[in-house]
């Protein structure tokens, strides 16, 4: 699907967005292996919207850090930026950092994450659970689905790949809650490769040959439901989300965010429409990206930025002398 650039994103250069995830990157992560998830979240979370406010464009936060009185740090509806007269209005979906945990435990693919869009083009999702399900590029639309079980999804993506089951390697969280569908997955023959957190760049694997992934299956935040769309809406692949609701006030939350059909299956181009910029930067060494590593006198970065128009995707080593 072409999608058509943006003149508002025009004036957002690509790699300012880059300078925003470096910077928390950066910030957090001398918290690496420090076991201290808040404080490593805070250096990111500070970090970013000091780099955002340098920028001159009129941001708003729509997946964000929780609502205001949750979080008060980049929560959803903060505004960000210099807001100069006839700044372009940009909708901006982040995690600065993705995989809190990891980042305390020195754990891999921990990133500093975002994207944007024009206003109005990232779904405000709301902060609950989404069942995802993503494929890289080159297949049919439609191959897999939510409305099909995990043995039929991996026997279409197997047939369509030609190669047997056994061969197709899936990626899922590993959580209780997964225990039943990982049992399925595995009794169809095919390999199953469980993480403990940072499904942002576990979706994001199946974009990319090296890491041998052909598939992500499993619930996780809704929020990285949409930043993870944003990266293959960028560079491809297919991405299906279903909002799930535990209790009354999580569907009470949806609505707030005029979310009114609770089953609808949510495609890459529901989530993320029209032109869009992902940015990522590493903290810790992952699947994705290198961590920030401390050299004599300056640290090294890694990130990776895409862009929907052009589908170009840069890797950018970046050293930062102190």
């Amino acid at each position: 699907m072409t999608v058509k650039a943006s003149k508002a994103l025009d004036r957002v250069l690509v790699l300012e967005m880059v300078r925003v995830t470096e910077a928390a990157a950066i910030a957090c992560s001398s918290m690496v292996g420090r076991g201290d998830e808040k404080a490593a979240d805070a250096a990111a979370v500070e970090a970013m919207r000091q780099a955002f406010n340098e920028l001159d464009f009129d941001g708003t936060v729509v997946i964000g850090e929780g609502e205001r009185d949750e979080a008060p740090m980049l929560y959803i509806g903060e505004k960000v930026g210099k807001c100069s007269p006839g700044a372009p209005k940009i909708d901006i979906a982040l995690d600065p950092l993705e995989g809190t945990t990891l980042t305390a435990k020195a754990s891999p693919n921990a990133l500093a994450v975002l994207a944007i869009a024009e206003q109005g083009c990232l779904l405000n999702a709301p902060d609950v659970y989404m069942d995802k399900l993503a494929i890289g590029p080159g297949y049919e639309t439609g191959l897999v689905s939510l409305d099909r079980t995990p043995t039929e999804n991996i026997i279409a993506l197997a047939k369509a790949k030609g190669v047997p089951p056994h061969e197709i390697m899936a990626l899922v969280l590993d959580r209780p809650r997964h225990e039943k569908m990982i049992a399925e997955l595995r009794a169809t023959g095919c390999g199953v490769v469980l993480i403990p957190d940072g499904d942002v760049a576990g979706v994001i694997s199946v974009t990319d040959p090296e890491t041998t992934i052909d598939i992500y299956m499993g619930s996780g935040g809704a929020p990285e439901g949409v930043l993870a769309a944003a990266a293959l809406a960028c560079v491809g692949g297919q991405f299906q989300g279903r909002l799930l609701f535990r209790n009354d006030d999580e569907r009470a939350r949806a609505a707030k965010w005029g979310v009114t059909d609770l089953d609808r299956v949510y495609q890459i181009e529901d989530l993320v429409k029209g032109d869009a910029i992902f940015a990522a930067t590493g903290v810790t060494d992952g699947s994705l990206l290198q961590g920030v590593k401390q050299r004599k006198g300056a640290l090294t970065t890694e990130s990776i930025v895409m862009r929907a128009s052009s589908g170009t995707v840069r890797r950018i080593f970046s050293e930062h002398r102190r």
